[in-house]
């Protein structure tokens, strides 16, 4: 192992923060000689709990992590904790910066900050998130908190990356949940139902508790049904009972031999590495692409309507895996 990279590693696991930064930019940039520190990180992980909090815009994630990160430190907990942002249009970084929402942690050595720009990836999280959070796992950190950019049918990433998948509504979002009780009810393992104080609260919750019911029924008894929690995350009200029941969740997890556990593990695992294995192809043949001298051509062709992109698309792999499609 080069030098350089054993050395990184070493900090990493001392739990160096420059050390983390400079690695985590690497990784948001895609830089090639990240990807060997990983390597060598990854049989380092896998001792944090890491806890996903989505939900849409406005519903009081961010402050609701903030209560998190303040509770659990109140108890000694090491924190590392990712925020995934939209993508700035004009710069291609997150817009919103690491400490802005939680800055009154950012002094706290043992809390790490960082956002991550989804730059146009679907899912809630970025290529990256995975890698982030094996870097903050070797770091020793006990919980990582992951807050994605919003959640819908195709927005549920987050529970391949998570122990614990938070869904966060608010009052009145009936209509909401009915659009989208498939994609949240095969996601969340606890619902927060934040700003508790507003008019609808009853209804939200018994709707919600409706859904339930009917996913439920016909169920295995080995299977886990969501518990709904109600906070008022500015006045810090439920956050105790919050984590009361992600710690019921993780007693689950690893009850009966860990089975639940263990298919958790093994569905992120089968897609970190068909996510890794398509990033490494599509930059692979990109690059082809870009470096062939009939690159400019081919895209003339797709404008002029003399192929189409399909066309075009299965031809390059045809050639390329030397196969007819």
């Amino acid at each position: 192992m080069p030098v350089n990279v054993q050395g990184t590693v070493d900090k990493i696991l001392g739990g160096n923060v420059r050390t983390a930064a400079k690695l985590i930019r690497d990784i948001d940039d895609g830089m090639a000689s990240s990807r060997e520190v990983l390597k060598a990180l990854y049989p380092y992980t896998g001792r944090a709990y890491i806890i996903g909090v989505s939900g849409f815009p406005g519903v009081g994630k961010s402050t609701l992590v903030d209560q998190m990160i303040e509770a659990y430190r109140g108890v000694g907990k090491s924190l590392g904790v990712l925020a995934v942002d939209p993508t700035s249009p004009f710069s291609g970084g997150a817009i919103l910066g690491d400490r802005v929402r939680m800055q009154r942690h950012g002094t706290d050595p043992e809390v790490f900050i960082r956002s991550l720009a989804t730059r146009g990836h679907f899912g809630g999280l970025t290529r990256s998130t995975r890698n982030v959070i094996d870097v903050l796992d070797a770091m020793g950190k006990d919980i990582i908190l992951v807050e994605t950019v919003g959640v819908g049918q195709d927005e549920v990433d987050i529970v391949t990356a998570a122990h614990t998948t938070i869904i966060v509504l608010i009052p009145g979002m009936g209509d909401d949940i009915q659009a989208i009780k498939a994609g949240i009810l095969e996601v969340a393992d606890v619902f927060v139902i934040n700003k508790s104080d507003r008019e609808g609260l009853k209804k939200t919750v018994s709707e919600l508790e409706g859904m339930l019911a009917m996913s439920a029924s016909g169920g295995s008894e080995e299977k886990w049904l969501p518990p709904i929690v109600t906070t008022e995350a500015t006045r810090n009200q439920g956050v105790p009972e919050l984590l009361s029941e992600i710690e019921t969740h993780k007693a689950f997890l690893f009850s009966s031999g860990k089975t639940h556990l263990k298919e958790r593990l093994r569905k992120r695992a089968l897609r970190e590495l068909i996510d890794t294995i398509k990033e490494s192809l599509v930059a692979e043949i990109v690059q082809e692409l870009e470096n062939s001298e009939t690159f400019e051509q081919m895209i003339d062709d797709v404008v002029e309507k003399r192929t189409d992109p399909f066309t075009l698309c299965d031809q390059l792999l045809a050639e390329r895996f030397k196969q007819d499609l």
